[in-house]
Formats: structure tokens, C-alpha cells, sequence
């Protein structure tokens, strides 16, 4: 296999993957040669404001709970001992495994007129109807109070792994000086977390943006419903290319402002043991710890148990061979999909491994961007250039055999597993460098002496070392695959259903009971990743602290 070769290869396939958006940036292109800006005339006179307004107040929002609720859980887990810590600090990533659609539907069964809370107080009060004011979820804020409970664990999980690492004389420098806990938190732990905050925040931040579930169904448009709105209710591709690319512009700014953020800390500690954790004493124990329940409680127990009551209800449900058809679409598609993004990631790490070149390196860092990108762009991104590839396909039929095949790529599962591919690779590429990363590079020279080619080195001798990365990178993606929603309503067979369309589709009818089967086997599927995540910091957490005898600073 000639380097070459090997080299264009690698190339061509992240170009592939790039499809989506070389099409978004094309259509902006040629609207801008040619100066036809009629749509984007019409778009900007009409919603774009009322988009843009909500989905930066949206933005603002969530970036405000993530940080408030991530950094101080992630501070009191990891520099204070309360009751209940050791179990908090791996169990506040359990809202991970909760989609913010399905949190969306949960809120709503509980918090509506007709749920047990306004129920409840109504018994209790004897008002009626219009007596009495209660908080709408179904708003611009109860958006952002979901998403807020559903992405915290981003900047809980980098923020805490930093504070894990900082050093332990910075806080005792501070601790010598006078300062309480409080003042270390402020102004010395704070400052040197900026760039993991500003990571985590990131993160949730795109997720929000990509996010069409949970504004749809509380009524808040945003750039992902206007997309939806303009291509299934208007029929005008070309008006959601634009408004998609409106919102690809928004996420790129994001990644640029978080490398920027990063490419501008320069901070250096010196490398000893971690800090002491401050022993909490009295009430001050009692706050700590209910703070730290208070997300955990709100964000996945009280969801959980709303779910597990509708299910229950609806106990009929799971013995009807309809429910477990939409399990088996719902598993086949993640798991093929976890595949095909795993072959990929295998191919595009191991060839940027072996080929280190600019190009290869760049190009298969260009591939690993789909994750940023929402899914409805990419459904929107896919569609123009399959369709035509798709039209090119039946004329060329017609002409030669007389014979119409239908839709061979558009509308199939075909574009639902290239628009997975190319959302989740970055998922399984990282996972799979990491694994890489710990297989010195001697082990390839030495296979290579010995006569093994690429393939065979990769065959015989990383894959081995590799299966740990590969069933995680697997899990990860399935479980992606299982609870992505915008994709898959866009660009799934009209005959083909799943879990996750199912209980969009239930409550879109207000049938939120009959969400809760659908809703609770995508949750329990999506608890497995989560928990061994928690395994592994776990695990991480009683290597360090056998690596070091400490005794609690009592604050």
C-alpha cells in the first residue's frame, strides 16, 4: 500500500465527510455571486430577528445555570467533604444520560394545569382555574431552565478534573494568608479553572444551539425550529440552507472563541500533590451537600421517576410487538451506525498515525468537526446534494433501461446513517487517539521490521491493545445514535420509526403517558456510558488518593 495512495485516501474520505457543510458554504457562495437575496431579504424582514433574539437569550441562559451549577458542584465535590460526597461526585453525571426532550416532556407532565403539582395545590387551596399565578414551563425560560439541568454535567465533569489537578500549594498559600475557603474558591481556584469552564461552557452551548426537541415543544423558536419550519412546512430548501448556515456561523464562532480562550491562558503551577480538601462542618456541611442534590434531584431523579410512573401506566405498552419493532429499528440503526463511525475513526486515526503529514492531519481534524455542527444542519447539508445525485441516478435508469429504481439515497437509510457518520465521528476519533496515544511507536517499528505491512500492524497488534477504546467509542456513539432526534425526523424513511420519534410524536399529541415507554428505554440504554464514565473517575479518584496521605483541613 503506497503512501500516496494511502494519502488521498484519507484525504478523500474526510472530504466526504465534510459534505454537509462544502454545501451550506457553497449555496452561501453562489448566493452572494450571484446576488440573488431575495429569500434572505424575506427571512431577515420576518423571523431571523425573533431567532436570533431567542436563541441568544437562550444562549445567555443556559450559560449562566451550566456555570452556576457545574463549577460550585464541581468545587464542593472535589475540595470539601460533606455527607454524601463520594456519591455525588460520580452521580451528578447521571443528567447526562437524561435527553433535554425528554426532561422537556417530564416538566411539563408534572408542572401543566392538568399535572400532580398544580393538582395538588389546588386540593390543598381550593382555588380553580385563573385563581391563582404558577411559573409556564412551556416558555423561553422553562427552555432554559431544562437545558440548563440536562448539560451541566459538561462543565461539572472538565471543571472538576481540573481542580483535581491544581496544586495544593496554591490553596495553601491562600489558606496561610488568611483566606477561607470561600476566598480560595473565589480567587484562586476560580482563575485557574477559566479555560476548563469555558470548554464545558462551550459545550453545552452548542449542544443548545443544535437542540430542536425541547424549544419545539415549549414554543420557542430558534434558528433549529425555523430550519424545520422552512423546509417541511414552507418546501423551501433553499430558505433553510440559508437560515443553516446562519446558525453554522454561530457554532463556529463558538469553537473559535473557546481555542481562543484557551490559546490565551498561560498559567504555571508548580506539580505536587493535590489540594487539601476543606472539611465542612455543621450547616455549612448540610448546604453543601443539598446544593449538590438539588441538580442531581431536579435534573434526573424527579425525570426518572415521572417516566417510570408513565410507564407503569402504561405497563401494556411493553408487551405489544409494535413497541419492541421501534426497540429493534432504534438498536439495528445505533448499532450499525456505531460501527460504520468506529471502521471510520479506526481508518482516519491509525492513517494520521502512520501518514503525520499537514495535509492528512488537517483534513482529518476538518472530519472530526461534525460533532459541533447541529444535527438538522447536516440533515439539511445531506439532502440537496443526495437528491440531485438521487434525480441523476433515475434519468440515467430511464434512458438506459427503461426503468425507474426510486429513491436510492435521499429518504433512506442510507442518508441517516451518512448524516450519524458524520455527526458522532468526532466522538469515536477521539476515543480511539487516546487509545493510540498510549501505543508507543516502537511497537510499529518493531512490527515492521519483522515484514508486517499498515494493516496487518493494525490488525494483529493495536486492535488488541485497542478493544478497551473501541467498545467505548462504540457505547458512545450508540447512544448518540439512539437519542438523536433532529436528524432522524428529517431524514428517516417515512415506513421507519424509532424510540426517540415515537415519543417526540406522542407528546407533539399531548399523549405525554404513552411518551413514557419509548422515553425510559432510551434513558436506561443511555445510563450504561454514564455509568462507566463513573467507573473510570472512580477509579482515577482512589489512584490519586493512594498516591498521597492527606488529613482534611477542617474549615
Amino acid at each position: 500500500m503506497q503512501s500516496p495512495w494511502r494519502q488521498g485516501s484519507l484525504v478523500l474520505t474526510a472530504a466526504l465527510l465534510g459534505l454537509p457543510l462544502f454545501v451550506i458554504c457553497w449555496v452561501g457562495l453562489q448566493l452572494l455571486g450571484t446576488g440573488d437575496t431575495s429569500t434572505l431579504s424575506h427571512l431577515w424582514q420576518t423571523v431571523v430577528p425573533e431567532y436570533i433574539r431567542h436563541s441568544l437569550w437562550l444562549m445567555f441562559g443556559v450559560a449562566f445555570g451550566v456555570i452556576l451549577i457545574g463549577v460550585s458542584t464541581a468545587w464542593l465535590t472535589t475540595c470539601c467533604r460533606f455527607p454524601g460526597q463520594r456519591i455525588l461526585s460520580w452521580a451528578l453525571l447521571l443528567p447526562l444520560a437524561m435527553p433535554a426532550y425528554i426532561t422537556a416532556y417530564t416538566y411539563t407532565g408534572m408542572l401543566d394545569f392538568s399535572g400532580p403539582v398544580q393538582r395538588a395545590l389546588r386540593e390543598m387551596t381550593g382555588w380553580g382555574y385563573g385563581d391563582y399565578w404558577f411559573p409556564e414551563i412551556r416558555s423561553l425560560g422553562g427552555a432554559i431552565l431544562v437545558l440548563s439541568l440536562v448539560l451541566f454535567p459538561y462543565v461539572y465533569l472538565i471543571t472538576r478534573a481540573t481542580f483535581l489537578q491544581q496544586s495544593a500549594t496554591t490553596i495553601e498559600a491562600g489558606r496561610s494568608l488568611g483566606l477561607s475557603p470561600w476566598a480560595c474558591f473565589l480567587r484562586l481556584a476560580l482563575p485557574l479553572a477559566r479555560p476548563a469552564i469555558v470548554t464545558g461552557t462551550t459545550l453545552a452551548l452548542m449542544e443548545t444551539l443544535a437542540d430542536y426537541g425541547t424549544v419545539q415543544y415549549f414554543g420557542v423558536t430558534t434558528f433549529t425550529t425555523g430550519i424545520f419550519r422552512t423546509w417541511y412546512g414552507l418546501g423551501d430548501l433553499a430558505g433553510a440552507l440559508q437560515l443553516a448556515g446562519m446558525l453554522l456561523v454561530a457554532v463556529i464562532a463558538l469553537i473559535l472563541i473557546e481555542r481562543w480562550s484557551r490559546s490565551q491562558a498561560r498559567y504555571d503551577q508548580p506539580r505536587s500533590r493535590s489540594a487539601l480538601p476543606f472539611a465542612l462542618r455543621g450547616w455549612r456541611a448540610w448546604a453543601a451537600s443539598a446544593i449538590c442534590w438539588l441538580p442531581l434531584v431536579a435534573g434526573f431523579i424527579l425525570p426518572a421517576l415521572q417516566l417510570a410512573s408513565w410507564s407503569l401506566d402504561r405497563w401494556q405498552v411493553w408487551t405489544q410487538p409494535e413497541f419492541w419493532q421501534l426497540a429493534f429499528n432504534s438498536f439495528g440503526l445505533a448499532l450499525t451506525a456505531a460501527l460504520i463511525v468506529v471502521i471510520l475513526a479506526l481508518w482516519l486515526a491509525y492513517g494520521r498515525r502512520q501518514i503525520p503529514t499537514p495535509l492528512v492531519r488537517l483534513s482529518v481534524g476538518f472530519a472530526g468537526l461534525g460533532y459541533a455542527i447541529p444535527g438538522l444542519v447536516i440533515a439539511v447539508g445531506l439532502m440537496l446534494p443526495l437528491s440531485q445525485l438521487d434525480s441523476w441516478i433515475i434519468n440515467l435508469s430511464k434512458a438506459w433501461f427503461d426503468y425507474n429504481p426510486g429513491l436510492l439515497l435521499s429518504g433512506t437509510l442510507f442518508a441517516l446513517l451518512f448524516a450519524y457518520t458524520v455527526r458522532f465521528l468526532s466522538v469515536s476519533l477521539q476515543t480511539i487517539n487516546a487509545g493510540l496515544t498510549e501505543i508507543r511507536p516502537s511497537m510499529d517499528e518493531a512490527a515492521r521490521i519483522h515484514g508486517y505491512s499498515p494493516l496487518q500492524v493494525l490488525a494483529r497488534i493495536h486492535l488488541p491493545l485497542l478493544r478497551p477504546s473501541v467498545i467505548t467509542a462504540l457505547l458512545l456513539v450508540g447512544v448518540d445514535v439512539l437519542k438523536e432526534l433532529p436528524a432522524t425526523l428529517v431524514l428517516r424513511p417515512f415506513d421507519f420509526n424509532t424510540l426517540a420519534v415515537r415519543a417526540y410524536e406522542m407528546a407533539g399529541d399531548e399523549r405525554l403517558a404513552d411518551a413514557g415507554p419509548p422515553a425510559l428505554m432510551m434513558v436506561m440504554v443511555g445510563l450504561i456510558p454514564v455509568i462507566l464514565l463513573s467507573r473510570a473517575m472512580l477509579k482515577s479518584q482512589k489512584s490519586a488518593l493512594k498516591e498521597q496521605d492527606f488529613v482534611p483541613v477542617t474549615a
